[in-house]
């Protein structure tokens, strides 16, 4: 099993396009060591080299696709090694990207949750747009932790956990979040039995996560902030990184103490990094305290052999 990083920012990419904190600013005049990178998405294969399934399609993906020749095999007219599409929830940021898919040339083969295809046939009914283009197949995907196949990504198995975090600001329960609206995978090779957690968003620590992370060869997890009050500090916002469903890296039970808490051998990468981290700039103290910690950031066009 292979873990291609599409894109390892949060929500608006690095730097965002109408930012100006210190790290947007910094990467864009050159004065800070720091790599821009798209918004987070993942690409996962199995036996078949040439059969991926896309994992969240974030606005970026036609620059995520063009940045990885892999998935264009190139093998008719009109091709593609996305064979599916997996999605964690239903936010902008994760699902956006489904409308520059729209050329496909037969339906796009979509797992979700309910709440989340409630939330993409209502609230933001994409689902209903591509239905003017390629259509969509939905398959369900339950968030309480039951095995699925996903169709042609061969010896690959998929677990879906419910994680507390928020759903998106069209969800009718956006305030009141229920299981379901966002999920951690659990995905592990049929044949090696070695797996990876890949959660994004992640407001609060659960037992069914906790116990799939120390089982797992690999992590990838939610890296959005730092501290808790890194967007009011920098004038940015009003709320704090668990309002907004994201658990800082810092603090008592931050990221950063549960991470220290897995086995040694375990992979520790953080993901969806929001462009005011300051674990962005290569050179900072909270970089290097990662460094100290055996914790990677992730990057556009990382791979993860399992």
């Amino acid at each position: 099993m292979k873990i291609r990083v599409l894109g390892s920012a949060a929500g608006g990419g690095f730097p965002q396009w109408n930012c100006n904190c210190r790290n947007c600013s910094g990467v864009r005049n050159g004065t800070l060591r720091a790599s821009a990178r798209t918004q987070s998405s993942i690409a996962v294969c199995g036996n078949d080299p040439s059969q991926w399934a896309l994992v969240n399609a974030s606005p970026d993906i036609l620059a995520q696709l063009k940045a990885s020749p892999v998935l264009q095999p190139a093998r008719a007219p009109r091709d593609s090694a996305i064979v599916a599409i997996v999605l964690v929830d239903a936010q902008i940021d994760h699902t956006a990207g489904l409308f520059m898919l729209r050329e496909s040339h037969r339906p796009l083969a979509i797992w979700c949750t309910d709440n989340a295809h409630t939330d993409l046939t209502r609230g933001n009914p994409i689902f209903g747009v591509l239905s003017y283009f390629c259509g969509i197949e939905r398959r369900v995907m339950t968030p309480d932790g039951r095995v699925f196949g996903v169709d042609e990504v061969e010896g690959v198995e998929w677990r879906a956990l419910a994680v507390a975090s928020k759903p998106a600001p069209y969800s009718p329960h956006r305030d009141a979040p229920l299981p379901g609206d966002n999920v951690a995978l659990v995905i592990r090779d049929r044949h090696t039995r070695q797996g990876a957690v890949y959660a994004p968003g992640l407001g609060s620590m659960e037992p069914a996560l906790w116990q799939a992370m120390q089982e797992a060869a690999c992590v990838l997890v939610d890296g959005t902030f730092w501290s808790d009050d890194e967007m009011i500090a920098q004038g940015l916002s009003r709320k704090r990184g668990r309002d907004m469903g994201h658990l800082p890296q810092s603090g008592a039970e931050g990221m950063l103490q549960w991470l220290a808490k897995l086995p040694p051998a375990t992979r520790r990468i953080l993901i969806h990094v929001n462009n005011t981290n300051p674990i962005l700039d290569e050179d900072s103290p909270e970089r290097a305290e990662l460094t100290r910690c055996g914790i990677e950031v992730a990057w556009d066009g990382m791979e993860i052999d399992l």
